[in-house]
């Protein structure tokens, strides 16, 4: 049970760990507008707490799958890395006996 328990943290620490580094990408190509020529400026307004708020609040969103994806890899390691073989009795030979 500690085991398997360990091993969902250490699952769902690196689960976190990866969406950090993967969201952030995805987030600024997902968001790139496209079809504009070479070197086009975009000419916009926008409101940075909005942004700000967008893009924390998916990052902080992925961190959370991520993190379930982790800790669910952990606890099917553990249920695997903790489940012993059930043991083989061999029952002994019948004898029969003979008067």
């Amino acid at each position: 049970m500690k085991t398997t328990l360990i091993l969902m943290l250490i699952g769902a620490l690196v689960g976190v760990i990866a969406a950090s580094l993967i969201v952030p990408p995805a987030l600024a190509w997902y968001t790139a507008p496209g079809g504009l020529p070479q070197g086009a400026q975009i000419q916009a307004v926008v409101q940075i707490p909005e942004v700000i708020r967008y893009a924390t609040g998916r990052l902080l969103h992925g961190q959370l799958i991520g993190g379930g994806i982790g800790a669910a890899i952990g606890l099917i390691a553990g249920l695997f890395v903790t489940m012993r073989p059930r043991p083989v009795v061999i029952a002994p030979p019948h004898r029969t006996t003979t008067a």
